[in-house]
């Protein structure tokens, strides 16, 4: 072979070195744009496999609480406060005694009323035996019979105005806080202290008039209270009102809690649930799964690619329309629109659109607890 062939595939060989070089540099450079791009395009969200839970139907409802017993503790008499024998927010027994008020004058009189009462009881007596051996007449003995009976009158109604100045618990319960001070004079119908029966504790709620029918007096009730998050407390229906609102078609229930610990106090807003027929099985996903709009609730089902990035799988996006159910805690029921199994976005969805990009980070899923606790 001559010099000039040699020569001339040499060339060739270089020339085909530089050819594959660019078209290798080429690739190279449009697989990193490639990859940048679809960097640029992949969205991180997290996702759940869809499962099928069961949850107990139940009737929920938003009442008040309300106690068994309470009432402003007053007096039916006015009058100076000599002693108080309560502290505020105290446990107290039926008939404990709580204020006395001055009844210095009126015990004075008290005792006057009693000399009379006494020497008008000693004047009928004497004349009673006078009577019987005719030494006085009829009407004077009737006189004096109601001389007696009048002042023995007057001497109840002094006791029981001493009585009613001295101020008792009218029943077993806690004192709230005091509202007089020792010296000071109060009027009839001042408040003294408020008193409650905090065991046990009414519920009232209302129900609308289709829901009665699931409804029965002694039905087990579920209560929870947004001071004790996870806390659930248990009593029943004792009372159904036997009128229905006409305006809402309501009707006014009441449930009875036995409140042992005294948690519940009156006044507190509550949620309400009771049991309507046997459990049943659903789909359900966190409520951050689904997007409400006006057109319908969506969610986006997540199909597995070949692609990866990072060493993560990428996944495709499909808009999905579902029938939403009931809510319980952070969960919802999906009636329509899902299998088992599918896999579904629970947050991030508000970037995707259809046949979005994203791989699945689960550090980021929000809250799915069916007995979270309502935050009111």
């Amino acid at each position: 072979m001559s010099k000039a062939m040699k020569k001339m595939i040499a060339y060739v060989l270089i020339l085909f070195g530089v050819i594959f070089g660019i078209k290798l540099i080429h690739a190279v450079t449009v697989k990193i744009k490639e990859d940048k791009q679809l960097k640029n395009r992949v969205i991180t969200v997290s996702a759940m496999t869809v499962k099928s839970s069961t949850w107990q139907p139940t009737i929920s409802a938003v009442g008040s609480s309300k106690t068994y017993e309470g009432v402003n503790v007053t007096t039916e008499l006015g009058g100076l406060i000599t002693a108080i024998h309560f502290t505020p927010g105290q446990f107290v027994k039926q008939g404990d005694l709580l204020v006395q008020l001055d009844i210095s004058t009126d015990v004075a009189k008290l005792h006057s009323l009693q000399a009379q009462a006494a020497f008008a009881k000693i004047t009928y007596e004497r004349n009673l035996k006078q009577y019987k051996i005719g030494a006085i007449s009829q009407e004077t003995l009737a006189g004096d019979e109601a001389q007696y009976e009048s002042t023995a009158a007057d001497v109840a109604e002094q006791e029981a105005t001493i009585a009613n100045k001295t101020v008792y618990a009218p029943f077993t319960g806690k004192l709230g806080v005091s509202l007089v001070n020792l010296g000071q004079y109060i009027n009839p119908g001042d408040p003294i202290v408020n008193l409650q029966t905090l065991s046990p504790i009414w519920i009232d709620f209302y129900l609308p008039q289709q829901q009665l029918q699931e409804v029965q007096l002694g039905k087990p009730v579920t209560v929870s209270v947004d001071t004790y998050p996870g806390q659930h407390f248990t009593g029943k229906v004792t009372t159904i009102n036997p009128l229905v609102d006409a305006d809402v078609r309501n009707v006014e229930v009441e449930a009875t809690l036995p409140n042992q610990d005294q948690k519940i106090l009156p006044g507190m807003f509550v949620n309400v649930s009771i049991k309507s027929g046997a459990a049943k099985p659903y789909i359900t996903l966190p409520q951050t799964a689904i997007s409400f709009n006006p057109y319908g609730d969506i969610v986006f089902i997540l199909k597995k690619t070949e692609k990866t990035i990072n060493n993560q799988t990428i996944w495709q996006a499909e808009q999905q329309f579902v029938t939403a159910g009931d809510m319980r805690g952070d969960q919802i029921a999906v009636l329509k629109g899902l299998k088992t199994g599918e896999v579904v976005v629970t947050s991030g969805q508000l970037k995707l659109t259809n046949d979005s990009m994203v791989v699945i980070n689960n550090s980021l899923a929000p809250p799915s607890s069916p007995n979270a606790q309502s935050k009111g």
